[in-house]
């Protein structure tokens, strides 16, 4: 079998994935960002990190924070590394409209198969504690509520443009479809801690979407079909506890 020659874009795409999922585990808690800052002397920017988070509304200006780091790690990195150092266009990437609607119908195969089941297990005790990840029973008015959700529409975007455009794109030119397979590990991972149908759901997810993304080129129709899963899912969850 002939040696390839050394692919210094694979192992950037690679130690990128798994030092950015790092960052996201455990910086994308702003406490104990703020605790890292006191730590290596910077106590007032950690202070002040601290009784931002603390004030206002809290567990909104957590899950900011949380949004802020995704994005980071999934959308802004990944862009700077493509443009500055592998100085691609973003579009070989997925970030294109272009081809995005080529296959919709099979995208909304999988919507009519995912929101049943979504229906069904919002009826259970793990997915009702963990959805959605904010909860307005506190709130005078769903105005925060629909601020989440904007910046979790936000949030999805910059994943699916780092799993199945960074990723799977990026490294289909060495792995061809086998990419899939690779992105699909740490998509599925990423998922531990959530219900277990979701994410057994995830693997099958990963799959689907990123031949789905290889063939047409763009993210962005996963991102339509993921963030609609995810605010049914949501919905479902404040239906069931008598929240709308």
């Amino acid at each position: 079998m002939p040696k390839r020659e050394f692919d210094w874009k694979i192992l950037v795409i690679l130690v990128w994935t798994a030092l950015g999922l790092t960052i996201i585990k455990y910086y994308g808690e702003p406490i104990f960002f703020s605790g890292v800052l006191k730590t290596i002397g910077l106590k007032t920017p950690g202070e002040k990190l601290r009784s931002w988070v603390e004030s206002g509304n809290v567990p909104l200006r957590h899950l900011g924070w949380w949004v802020g780091t995704m994005l980071f790690v999934y959308l802004l990195v990944p862009m700077l590394l493509i443009k500055l150092l592998f100085r691609e266009q973003l579009s070989n990437y997925g970030w294109q409209m272009k081809g995005a609607f080529k296959d919709w119908w099979l995208y909304a195969v999988m919507l009519v198969i995912m929101l049943p089941l979504v229906i069904y297990f919002s009826s259970t005790s793990s997915f009702q504690s963990r959805y959605p990840f904010y909860n307005p029973a506190n709130d005078k008015s769903l105005f925060p509520f629909i601020i989440w959700e904007i910046m979790y529409f936000a949030q999805f975007i910059g994943l699916e443009f780092f799993f199945r455009g960074f990723m799977t794109l990026g490294l289909k030119n060495r792995f061809g479809f086998y990419s899939i397979f690779i992105m699909t590990i740490p998509y599925c991972m990423i998922h531990f801690g959530k219900p277990m149908p979701e994410t057994f759901g995830a693997i099958l997810a990963g799959l689907v979407l990123g031949t789905l993304a290889m063939k047409s080129r763009s993210i962005f129709m996963g991102v339509l079909i993921h963030y609609s899963v995810a605010i049914t899912m949501d919905v479902c969850a404040l239906l069931r506890k008598g929240m709308l």
